[in-house]
């Protein structure tokens, strides 16, 4: 768990590394751990909202998700980039 409290210009840090004082204008910690990216559900969903009925997901790659599915007009695929949000590729 990281505590922070401002004295004279700096900022007080209290974290697992102990007490050190960090000048207000250095860049932070994140707190929010690694970036997630698209996970499977959202790529079903999101292919669904498209008109993707039965979405399955066929491939995963660390730059994208490619889903399968049917529509009016027969089989089709969609790619969406692997980041959060899932924006569609192509």
């Amino acid at each position: 768990m990281l505590s922070s409290a401002q004295a004279q210009g700096f900022n007080i840090e209290v974290g697992p590394g102990g007490v050190r004082a960090v000048p207000p204008d250095a860049p932070r910690y994140d707190q929010r751990g690694p970036r997630m990216g698209c996970s499977e559900r959202q790529a079903r969903s999101a292919a669904r909202e498209e008109g993707l009925r039965n979405a399955e997901v066929v491939r995963v790659t660390p730059r994208s998700v490619t889903v399968q599915g049917m529509t009016r007009r027969g089989a089709e695929q969609m790619r969406f980039a692997n980041e959060p949000g899932c924006p569609t590729i192509g």
